[in-house]
């Protein structure tokens, strides 16, 4: 390593040693909750039980912790979903860590607005729940448990599709990361590995400052998109995984089969990528295993198309540093996080305590 860095990454490592302990972190922005749908005890409560109750599919058997399982960061660990009776959907299943503050259009191309209308999506999809909101609906009200649930999250409402939807948005806005070794080296209360702190500043591009002790250091460009702290921008991109010599080349068009934009396809949006050494496989469609795959594709600089990201270009980065970048990544695990949410995990498996009377 260069003369000199030792010192400087003993810095890096104490990175934010001055910081105050929090319960969130300062550059964590606050969730914004709708003004029709504010959190509740009772709600978050509710939420979770329909999330792990498999009731909502056509056949009892798919519930949404079927394909956001908790101990995998609220991925499933498969290239693409599983949906009812073994059917095979055509995207990867995102992750849902700190899906909360993401105020931007949900799903890989953007087709939900907010939590809310995200959490209708799987019930009705021929390939997901298959389910019927009238025979969901229907099923629920028969059930005095949830009647009641019901009742105290949100008042004696009947129960509809667009309660079950915020009842589900209230759960989700509970998985908040924030305790990664990357967190806690921020806040003064661990320290970087030299792999890791070498992995984070090609992460971050630090060798751009002429002046400092990482001048020249090769440019990893992944902090355009993944921007802390959730490490996304919110926003649509081709990341070069497919030859495209015309924009209406690509098989699954992304962003652009939903706006109509040309220009569009083949763009997805970014993921976050807090606890993303727990979500392999990687990309829309799930075609990366592990990270090093995933590094070693942004480092050949991907595949031509017109609307190819800038920042996805040739990168030279050498075997160790490729390694470090997925040191850096694997920082970003945070294990209190999945402990905290297996809790729900056994909720109305049996169908005994919420689903039947």
């Amino acid at each position: 390593m260069r003369g000199g860095l030792s010192i400087v990454l003993a810095l890096l490592l104490c990175y934010g040693c001055d910081r105050k302990e929090a319960d969130t972190p300062p550059d964590f922005a606050a969730i914004l909750y709708p003004d029709d749908n504010a959190s509740t005890p009772e709600g978050v409560d509710l939420g979770e039980r329909l999330f792990f109750d498999p009731l909502l599919s056509a056949d009892g058997t798919v519930s949404c912790a079927s394909c956001h399982q908790p101990a995998l960061a609220f991925s499933d660990g498969k290239p693409l979903s599983v949906g009812i009776d073994g059917l095979v959907g055509f995207r990867n299943t995102p992750s849902l860590t700190n899906v909360g503050y993401l105020h931007q259009p949900l799903f890989w191309d953007g087709r939900a607005t907010n939590l809310e209308a995200q959490a209708l999506h799987p019930v009705g999809t021929a390939h997901e729940m298959a389910g019927s909101w009238p025979v969901v609906i229907d099923a629920l009200r028969s059930r005095p448990t949830y009647v009641t649930a019901f009742r105290e999250a949100f008042g004696d409402v009947p129960i509809d599709s667009t309660l079950v939807g915020r009842a589900l948005a209230q759960y989700q806005r509970t998985l908040v990361s924030m305790n990664s070794t990357y967190d806690r080296v921020r806040q003064g209360e661990a320290q970087y590995t030299e792999q890791e702190a070498l992995g984070h500043a090609i992460f971050f591009d630090l060798g751009d400052d002429p002046g400092g002790p990482f001048a020249g250091l090769v440019r990893g460009e992944c902090a355009h998109c993944h921007t802390p702290p959730h490490f996304t921008n919110q926003r649509y991109a081709n990341n070069g995984l497919d030859e495209a010599v015309d924009l209406d080349d690509f098989t699954d068009k992304g962003r652009g089969a939903i706006n109509g934009q040309r220009y569009d396809n083949g763009r997805f949006r970014t993921p976050g990528l807090r606890n993303v050494a727990l979500t392999a496989p990687y990309m829309h469609d799930g075609r990366f295993g592990s990270l090093q795959e995933v590094v070693a594709h942004y480092n050949s600089g991907g595949e031509y198309a017109e609307n190819k990201s800038a920042n996805v270009r040739p990168l030279g980065l050498s075997v160790p540093q490729q390694a470090a970048l997925v040191a850096f990544l694997e920082t970003l695990t945070d294990d209190s996080f999945v402990v905290g949410s297996l809790r729900g995990v056994g909720l109305n498996t049996d169908s005994t305590d919420y689903s039947t009377d």
